[in-house]
């Protein structure tokens, strides 16, 4: 690579941490790569702390921009954008404000990208939010940061929270089907075109959550690969977090994000979070792939299940109904009934019915995006059989939520 140039460029989005940016600035400064091939740009969201003052005493040790932005509340998204917008390296590295990197960080990040374009996962050691692993506060206090990780490193509660989940791939994400939901931007790389080709974070998304996972899966559907890297390692410091404020708003964003992505892959990510509202901590359970397999395989079944005839019952009976929404359309769709909101889990169905002009939506049921009440009558259908078996509960809700009837034909 040209050293005229830095080789990448690490964006760190902060609001009064001034303390815990510190560390992670201290930790970039005993990064070992060539003197000049690292940029460092702070992108403040409107701090009222020192953190301008922290940022310059690093002036002189790191290649280093400040971006500052007005505080119109929480804004992490436009920052990082920001931020990336000033960057002039091929790959940049995203880090939270208290991330503190080991000393390969930035070597190994960027050594990711060698084999070709990847959004890179990094491991983060102590990133337990609700669960902090003890004594790491008091540790991180006295002693460096790889003498830490030597010395908790293989204790299960030093473990990043997504441990078990990786465990279970062999940290290997090319298994999986739906790896950007690791994609979390504590600490992540991906190159800088691809990152503006699919245009960044959303800055739709105002408060904590969702906003990097909704940037992984355009990432995803960009065709990057999703790797992790265990040995861009670094360690969270042990800091207060709402908990349940910040799940409340990752459930809020979560909707934000079905809203752009209007698509059962999605529809699973805020139906896992909804059902386990409130108090929800984030753990190895947590994990679409399983759900989005069953769904798969369930699509499948669904092929080979005709519900024409319960359509033509229901046309048949209709009655005052002239607002009627259908879980589980199918294909074949009756002449009374090509007004309806038609909701389908399988894309086949859906490209052949948008393809006759019908008005059809690509879900589930667990979560649609018509309002409460919006119509006279739900028809759920027996192609939802299978999907029922997981979440029977969610979808008959949802049902009773958008429609005054109901009436169902699956089991249960």
């Amino acid at each position: 690579m040209n050293t005229a140039g830095p080789w990448i460029s690490v964006v760190i989005p902060t609001y009064n941490r001034a303390d815990l940016l510190r560390g992670t600035l201290e930790a970039l400064t005993a990064q070992r790569m060539p003197a000049g091939t690292v940029e460092v740009i702070v992108a403040d969201d409107g701090s009222s702390d020192d953190t301008r003052d922290v940022v310059q005493t690093f002036a002189r040790r790191l290649r280093l921009r400040y971006h500052f932005q007005p505080d119109r509340g929480f804004r992490a998204a436009a920052a990082r954008n920001r931020g990336a917008q000033l960057a002039s390296a091929p790959v940049l590295v995203f880090v939270d404000s208290g991330i503190l990197p080991g000393p390969d960080f930035l070597s190994s990040h960027l050594e990711a990208h060698a084999t070709g374009p990847a959004a890179v996962i990094g491991y983060t050691f102590g990133y337990r939010p609700g669960d902090p692993t003890p004594g790491l506060a008091a540790a991180l206090r006295t002693t460096p940061v790889a003498e830490v990780v030597r010395r908790y490193g293989d204790a299960a509660t030093f473990h990043d929270i997504r441990h078990r989940a990786f465990e279970r791939f062999a940290f290997d994400l090319d298994r999986t089907i739906v790896p950007w939901q690791w994609f979390w931007s504590l600490n992540c790389s991906v190159p800088a075109d691809a990152f503006r080709a699919v245009g960044g974070f959303d800055e739709n998304f105002r408060s904590w959550g969702g906003e990097d996972l909704e940037l992984g899966f355009r990432l995803f559907r960009h065709g990057l690969r999703f790797q992790i890297n265990q040995d861009a390692w670094a360690v969270d410091v042990p800091h207060p977090r709402s908990a349940d404020a910040d799940q409340a708003s990752n459930l809020t964003n979560l909707m934000t994000f079905l809203q752009r992505h209007p698509e059962p892959v999605v529809e699973l990510l805020f139906g896992w979070f909804a059902r386990e509202q409130p108090g929800f901590q984030i753990n190895h359970q947590w994990n679409v792939e399983d759900e989005y397999r069953a769904l798969n395989a369930a699509t499948i079944e669904a092929r080979r299940r005709s519900v024409v005839d319960e359509l033509d019952h229901e046309a048949a009976i209709l009655g005052d109904a002239t607002r009627v929404a259908v879980l589980g359309c199918g294909p074949q769709i009756p002449h009374r009934l090509a007004d309806a909101a038609l909701f389908d889990f399988d894309p086949q169905v859906v490209d052949a019915l948008a393809g006759r002009g019908h008005r059809v939506g690509h879900a589930v049921g667990l979560r649609t995006l018509l309002p409460d009440k919006a119509v006279d009558l739900v028809i759920v259908t027996s192609r939802l059989s299978g999907p029922c078996e997981r979440w029977h509960r969610e979808i008959h809700a949802e049902a009773h939520r958008i429609g005054r009837t109901v009436r169902t034909h699956t089991p249960g």
